[in-house]
């Protein structure tokens, strides 16, 4: 079909709007004809535009990787406090500082470099190539080698490779979903559109990397590599990603970790000084103190919490490519998901077939094959509307899949149903008609003549329910026919989409032994009506149990489509989003301001009609409102919003390369309910870095403000800085990765996410933290002092002192498995890894002090039993106290009915 409109005078313009101008008038702009460019052109336009290709993020290099695990405010510090050490020849102390150093960059580093890999092997390595016209005959060459002006053929089963402009079109529908989010096949014309139309409706535009699904066309080249609509979409993505709420937190955290460890340092050293210590043993006290209250263990626990995070998830088909990412889902509010492929299939289905009989439901799909009986198949009336859809129909099947079937959603869908519901065999519906006619956009309708099991010639009309009711005279129903009703049939047909439901009508007539049929077929008259057949694109297997579960677990879910809002909102009702208030079109978010934007998003769940831009407003409105947004998708039209969102999730399989490279997240399953699972782990990973957070400030402001009230006080230094290190990095270092394993416990989907504004640790353990660690320092204390007026050494105080911290560490991990639930309700062997390391913490304890070597590289002396039960007691108070402490918070808590 070749356009046949009027030209006017506007297309004259020496820079057409291409979709806007008549094919002539392109032709002329870019220099070309209907028979291609030649050789020695295309290849001087090749120099001048480059390659059709993208320019695609590359791979991160290997040491910039590296480099990103060295910049964090707590690794400073260590770096700081191993140089001092070093530079003061303790070479043990700064041996144990670097190797805690190297074990978590090199973590990190093999954990961002993996989930990069996993990533690009999901890529596609192929080069598609194109035939199109030079010097006059058709050629086929690689996609990249295509330059604007060239002509280029296409046909059902292949990708566009650039942007052009229609010449030619016979029948063609495209598939546009992984650009525009559009369900359906956009059907393509040469007749010019207005210029202010948008992407989705350019009917005479090809654009690049969409997919011809039937029909033929041939068009001129326009725009190729970055020029294309592609290349637009590519350019929103390009640019670094917004550091994640986890990077956030952890970052102000570690700042001030390192004002308060520097201030106190600075006091004590200052403070010392002035009470006549040497400058030198003030600077070996001051690295103590660092050391002391530096919680060493931190960045290897975030980072080893969130490689736990990450292993987990992609045991259930997550890859994570950015660490930090694993926790952003646990406190994500908001979910902007696509609608096509990533909450539906992406497939169109038969679910309600209309005959004069009444609406029948057809059965869903079953995976496996089996399908439910289904007693509206004993309706002949339904039979016939089957296989008439099954009989008009282009479609393939796709060998070695279940009932899998090629080309336009509809046949295919059509085709589907007769087939699974035995209405038509296979080998009956691929006979060669004895005459066909395929859909024609103009005319609304596809025909063909079989001859059915009775020997009778039948002609089949399947398309659109007006056409068809222009062209019909009776209507079928049990009996064999009755007179037409166009009433009725409107009527079904209004009741049907106004569900959400593409419909499609079938009709027969059967025709007289000698009638001659021309070619092509002429317009179908005298039909009988059969019935209507209604069909949508259902949702993926567990999605809408996925949705609730996130909605029960405080997440909102934002359907975010190019469909249009009649049929996103009947796809929003069966996915059991809320539809209270209508959908935001793409043509009303453009006339709200911000604030109204922002309240427009507050009270709906749906945007249809929306273009990539449309996407990438509306997550920053979302996130303006203070949300913490994810992004679902897998088409190219995703993508900006995949960038821009606190944390993008693409489809695995489905997903486009350049969706794949814009976001955080990608699911090798392509299934939505993978993101709940992801949500759930994000929220156990949270609440291991929040535990080991927990304990490692609490025992390290135990360790500080003991050494800090030892030196203010006069008193002999209370523990060496190899000492300290001892604690932090062997003994509650090993504990600290061990909470980092502590298990889910079971209620994560039943909490609200927490509040945007709380940090790593909540006030509940900011305050548990002080009087614990208070208490701890005063214990310590007490031991030091008692054990020297008792008369014992400076060495063996130190000890019985070093061993009452050590046991004030063991009880407080076991306190710290749970914010608010009692230690003695847990389960100790759930945490097999915590139990043993608590124990041989202790064990190691008791060796460095008999051991000799080890006696002597820590100053060590050996305690009697009679003292290790002291230490026992003493260290034990620090769990009645945190123990009472939840007892109050949980009666106060039910008291106030919370």
């Amino acid at each position: 079909m070749t356009e046949s409109t009027p030209r006017s005078a506007a297309s004259a313009d020496p820079a057409p709007v291409w979709h806007a101008s008549h094919s002539e008038d392109v032709l002329d702009a870019l220099s070309t004809s209907m028979t291609g460019l030649t050789a020695d052109e295309a290849d001087r336009r090749l120099d001048e535009t480059g390659r059709n290709e993208l320019d695609l993020v590359g791979a991160t290099p290997w040491w910039r990787v590296l480099f990103r695990q060295f910049i964090s405010p707590m690794v400073a510090i260590l770096l700081v406090a191993g140089l001092v050490t070093l530079v003061q020849r303790h070479f043990v102390d700064a041996g144990a500082i670097f190797l805690i150093l190297s074990i978590n960059a090199a973590l990190g580093f093999w954990q961002e470099r993996k989930a990069e890999s996993d990533v690009r092997a999901l890529q596609s390595l192929s080069t598609p190539s194109c035939r199109l016209l030079r010097d006059g005959r058709e050629q086929e060459i690689s996609a990249p080698l295509v330059v604007p002006g060239d002509i280029v053929l296409l046909e059902s089963g292949e990708r566009v490779p650039a942007d052009m402009r229609l010449l030619e079109a016979n029948a063609l529908q495209v598939d546009e979903s992984m650009l525009t989010g559009e369900s359906l096949a956009a059907t393509k014309s040469t007749r010019p559109v207005p210029r202010d139309a948008t992407a989705s409706d350019r009917s005479n535009i090809l654009f690049s990397g969409t997919f011809v699904t039937s029909g033929r066309g041939r068009g001129v080249v326009v725009a190729t590599g970055n020029h294309t609509e592609l290349g637009e979409i590519n350019r929103l993505v390009q640019g670094p990603s917004a550091k994640t709420p986890m990077q956030v937190l952890t970052d102000a955290l570690e700042r001030r970790i390192g004002l308060v460890v520097l201030t106190g340092v600075a006091v004590v050293f200052i403070v010392g000084l002035l009470l006549g210590n040497s400058p030198s043993d003030m600077l070996r006290t001051s690295v103590a103190l660092a050391v002391a209250s530096i919680p060493e263990g931190l960045p290897i626990v975030l980072t080893v919490a969130m490689s736990v995070g990450v292993s987990r998830m992609a045991k259930r088909g997550a890859v994570i490519r950015f660490l930090p990412a694993v926790e952003t889902l646990g406190s994500t509010d908001v979910i902007a998901s696509d609608k096509t492929g990533t909450l539906t299939r992406n497939e169109l289905t038969v679910e309600k077939i209309w005959t004069s009989e009444g609406v029948h439901d057809l059965p869903p799909v079953q995976a496996t094959g089996d399908q439910p009986f289904d007693p509206s198949l004993e309706s002949p009336l339904v039979r016939d509307v089957l296989r008439a859809g099954a009989l008009t129909n282009e479609a393939t099947r796709d060998e070695g899949e279940y009932l899998a079937f090629s080309g336009d959603a509809v046949d295919a869908a059509m085709a589907h149903a007769a087939v699974r519901h035995e209405t038509v065999d296979e080998d009956e519906r691929r006979a060669e008609p004895e005459a066909h006619l395929p859909y024609e956009p103009d005319l609304g309708y596809s025909q063909t003549v079989r001859t059915d099991y009775t020997g009778r010639r039948v002609l089949y009309v399947k398309g659109s329910p007006d056409a068809l009711v222009e062209m019909s005279v009776d209507l079928a129903d049990a009996h064999g026919t009755r007179p037409f009703d166009r009433g009725i049939i409107e009527a079904a047909n209004h009741e049907m989409a106004s569900r959400g439901l593409r419909v499609i009508a079938t009709a027969a007539r059967v025709l007289p032994p000698d009638e001659q049929l021309r070619d092509p077929l002429p317009e179908p008259s005298g039909l009988t009506f059969l019935g209507l057949s209604g069909m949508t694109d259902p949702p993926r297997h567990g999605v809408v149990e996925a949705i609730g579960d996130c909605q029960r677990a405080g997440i909102a879910i934002k359907m975010i489509t190019g469909d249009h809002p009649a049929t996103a909102m009947a796809i929003a009702e069966r996915l059991g989003l809320p539809t209270d208030a209508p959908a935001l079109t793409g043509a009303e978010l453009a006339e709200l301001d911000d604030d109204a934007l922002a309240a427009r998003l507050d009270e709906t769940s749906v945007a249809a009609r929306v273009t990539p831009k449309d996407k990438l407003r509306i997550v920053g409105a979302l996130q303006r409102m203070g949300k913490v947004v994810a992004v679902t998708g897998d088409g190219v039209n995703d993508a900006p919003a995949l960038k821009a969102a606190a944390i993008g999730v693409a489809m695995g399989r489905s997903g486009t390369d350049v969706a794949r490279e814009s976001a955080d997240l990608v699911l090798t399953d392509d299934n939505f309910v993978t993101i709940v699972h992801a949500v759930e782990q994000g929220r156990v990973t949270f609440a291991s870095i929040r535990k080991a957070t927990y304990f490692l400030l609490s025992t390290g402001v135990g360790g500080f403000v003991a050494v800090a009230l030892s030196v203010l006080a006069d008193q002999p230094l209370l523990f060496l800085p190899v000492q300290m290190l001892w604690i932090n990095l062997v003994t509650n270092g090993v504990q600290d990765l061990a909470l980092a394993l502590e298990p889910a416990e079971g209620d994560e989907l039943t909490r609200r996410p927490r509040p945007r504004s709380e940090g790593v640790l909540s006030r509940t353990l900011w305050f548990r933290m002080l009087i614990t660690g208070t208490w701890m320092a005063t214990g310590v204390l007490l031991t030091f002092a008692w054990a020297l007026w008792s008369g014992l050494e400076l060495e063996h105080a130190r000890t019985l002192a070093l061993t009452a911290f050590v046991l004030f560490n063991f009880f407080q991990a076991m306190s710290s498995r749970a914010e608010y639930r009692s230690v003695f309700r847990l389960n100790p062997l759930r945490n097999k890894p915590l139990l043993l390391s608590s124990l041989g913490a202790l064990s190691l304890q008791w060796v460095a002090m008999n051991w000799s070597v080890s006696a002597s590289l820590l100053s060590l002396t050996p305690l009697t039993a009679l003292e290790w039960l002291a230490c026992a007691l003493i260290g034990s108070t620090v769990l009645v106290i945190v123990e009472g402490e939840k007892f109050v918070r949980r009666w106060s808590h039910r008291r106030d009915g919370r």
